[in-house]
C-alpha cells in the first residue's frame, strides 16, 4: 500500500459506500448464509448449522409456497392487464383533452400521493361489511338487502384486494403511456387518415405499436410491486380467511417472525426473487422486442 494514492472521487464516495456496505451488502450475504440453514429465531445456536440446499428442497414440495406463489401469479395477471386497460383509457381521454391538461395529469396522480398501508386501511374501512362504504351504496342503491362479508369470504376478499392494487397504481400505466402519446409524431395518423383508415385501425396499428414500449416499462416496474405485495394485503386481510389471500411476501413474513423459522424465511424469500427476475426478463424482452419494431416501422 506504500504507493498507492486514492483519487479524491475514490476518498468522496468511500464513506457512502461504507455505509452501504454495512446496511445492504451484510444483511443481504447474511441472510443468503442463513437461507442454508435451519437458523429459528428461539434457537440463535442453529445459526451456525449448515444444512445445504435442505431448506430450498423443502420449499419445492410445500405446498403453502405454491399456493401463495399461485394467488401471487394471479393478482399480478389481473392487476397488471386491468391497470393496463385503465391507464391506456385514462391516457388518451387526458391526450385528448384540450383545456385542464395540466389539473388532470395532478389529479391523474392523486392516487400514487398515498402510501401502500393508507391504502389499505382506506380500503379496508370501505370493504367492511357492517359500516362499510361499499356495502352501504349497495343497499341504499337496493341492489343487495344483506350485507356482503368481502373481507371475511375468500374470493370476495382477493377482489377487495385487487381492487386497492388497480386503484392505488393505475396512474403508472396512465402517465408513462401518456409520455409515449405525446411523444407520438402526428405524420403517422394524419396519413393513416389519409388513407381511410378506421378510429380503431389507427389506433390498432399505428397509435399502440408506439406506446407498447411504455407500457411495458410500467409492466415492468408494477411486475416488482406485485411480486412483492405485502403491506395492503396485511392491513386488510392479513392473508386470511385461513390463508385465502395469502401471497408471498405474506407467508415469508409469517414464516419468519410468526413462527420463528428464519432460515427458511429467507429461503422463500430468495426463491421468491428468482422468480421476480423471471418475470422481469420476460418483460424487458418484450420491451426489446416492442422497440425493434418501432424502429423497423417507424
Amino acid at each position: 500500500m506504500k504507493g498507492f494514492k486514492p483519487s479524491a472521487p475514490f476518498l468522496l464516495l468511500l464513506p457512502a459506500m461504507i455505509v452501504l456496505a454495512a446496511v445492504v451488502v451484510v444483511p443481504l450475504l447474511l441472510s443468503l448464509y442463513s437461507s442454508f440453514t435451519p437458523f429459528r429465531l428461539t434457537r440463535p445456536e442453529t445459526f451456525y448449522v449448515f444444512i445445504g440446499i435442505r431448506n430450498y428442497l423443502s420449499i419445492l414440495s410445500n405446498t403453502d409456497f405454491w399456493w401463495a406463489f399461485g394467488r401471487t401469479v394471479l393478482l399480478l395477471t389481473i392487476a397488471l392487464n386491468l391497470e393496463m386497460l385503465l391507464g391506456l383509457g385514462l391516457a388518451m381521454l387526458v391526450e385528448k383533452a384540450t383545456r385542464g391538461q395540466r389539473i388532470l395529469r395532478t389529479l391523474m396522480m392523486f392516487p400514487m400521493m398515498f402510501s401502500p398501508i393508507l391504502v389499505g386501511f382506506q380500503f379496508k374501512f370501505m370493504f367492511n361489511d357492517n359500516i362499510g362504504l361499499v356495502n352501504n351504496a349497495l343497499q341504499s342503491l337496493g341492489i343487495k338487502r344483506d350485507a356482503i362479508p368481502w373481507l371475511i369470504e375468500g374470493h370476495l376478499a382477493f377482489i377487495a384486494i385487487s381492487i386497492a392494487e388497480i386503484w392505488s397504481s393505475t396512474a403508472i400505466f396512465a402517465i408513462l403511456i401518456l409520455a409515449g402519446l405525446l411523444a407520438m409524431p402526428k405524420e403517422p395518423i394524419e396519413a393513416a387518415r389519409v388513407d381511410g383508415c378506421t378510429p380503431w385501425q389507427t389506433f390498432r396499428y399505428v397509435t399502440w405499436p408506439f406506446v407498447m414500449p411504455f407500457a411495458y416499462i410500467a409492466m415492468t416496474i408494477r411486475s416488482l410491486d406485485v411480486a412483492r405485495a405485502y403491506d395492503i394485503v396485511k392491513i386488510m386481510t392479513d392473508g386470511g380467511p385461513a390463508g385465502r389471500t395469502e401471497l408471498l411476501w405474506t407467508l415469508v413474513a409469517r414464516t419468519a417472525y410468526s413462527d420463528g423459522r428464519m432460515g427458511m424465511a429467507n429461503a422463500m424469500a430468495y426463491f421468491s426473487i428468482l422468480l421476480s427476475i423471471a418475470f422481469t426478463v420476460y418483460f424487458f424482452n418484450k420491451l426489446a422486442a416492442a422497440r425493434t419494431q418501432i424502429g423497423a416501422e417507424w
